[in-house]
């Protein structure tokens, strides 16, 4: 497998925004001109050559030493694969499409902001609004998985229209706000208050902290789709898919503050 790798001259001091610095768009240039790509490092703009040591042949991976301050990283990718070893910035994975990103450490916030397709793992925490709206956009994650091995923060999946998202941890207060669609599935339970103004989509777990009192019980239920669910997280993901959902949850529908035609589906 051809590629790059970048590794920080220094610990970065201010935020430096890597969006667009994806594998696709490596291929189309060579090593040196990608040295020259010029960046935002805080209120400055640097070459990307200034700040990384770049190496390796362009292809259809890219490896790059990861920092809190690096925002943007796998952002726009519509292909190929991108490892990050250590922790990304803000909004990691915005408007991606297609490929693999992996960070190696924590994720900050607005991770897959806007996705529309591929698959983000994540092996620690994950910050607030995960999956979310931006301000002044329509939805957060269209399309697509994200896995996060730790928890995440608030509002997980605010306005969410398709996709799933998988939390190893526990999902924070007020996941799957004002969702309009697709899976939020959590392997430790939801914090207090989950799903308020949820018009439709699916929330999963064990426990719920604190349910919100527009949820209704609908009592317990043998649901197909989630079996077809498990099937397709195994396909996914492979030997990082969850151990499969049990054949009857509890069904609580809302939030009925809106349409109500959300559910959040206990599994314990």
């Amino acid at each position: 497998m051809s590629g790059l790798t970048l590794r920080l001259r220094a610990p970065l001091v201010e935020r430096i925004d890597l969006s667009g610095i994806t594998p696709h768009a490596a291929v189309a240039q060579d090593v040196d001109a990608l040295r020259r790509t010029v960046v935002a490092n805080g209120s400055r703009a640097v070459t990307l050559g200034d700040v990384y040591f770049v190496s390796g042949t362009p292809g259809d991976h890219l490896e790059i030493e990861g920092s809190a301050r690096a925002d943007g990283l796998g952002a726009g990718m519509n292909g190929g694969t991108m490892t990050v070893e250590g922790d990304a910035g803000d909004d990691a994975a915005r408007g991606m499409r297609k490929g693999r990103l992996e960070i190696r450490g924590r994720a900050g916030v607005h991770l897959a902001s806007g996705m529309k397709g591929g698959l983000v793992v994540v092996s620690g925490d994950a910050g607030d609004l995960l999956g979310a709206a931006r301000p002044g956009e329509r939805f957060g994650l269209s399309g697509g998985t994200v896995l996060v091995g730790g928890d995440s923060g608030q509002r997980t999946g605010d306005r969410m229209r398709r996709g799933t998202i998988l939390i190893r941890g526990m999902a924070g207060p007020a996941a799957g706000s004002r969702m309009m669609g697709g899976t939020i599935w959590t392997e430790r339970g939801f914090r207090a208050g989950p799903g308020p103004l949820l018009r439709r989509g699916t929330l999963i777990g064990p426990s719920v902290e604190h349910l919100l009192p527009t949820f209704t019980d609908c009592g317990w239920h043998d649901m197909v789709v989630l079996r077809l669910l498990s099937r397709y997280m195994t396909a996914t993901l492979g030997s990082l898919a969850p151990p499969p959902l049990p054949e009857k949850v509890r069904r609580f529908a809302g939030d009925l503050a809106t349409i109500g035609k959300g559910e959040i589906l206990l599994t314990v």
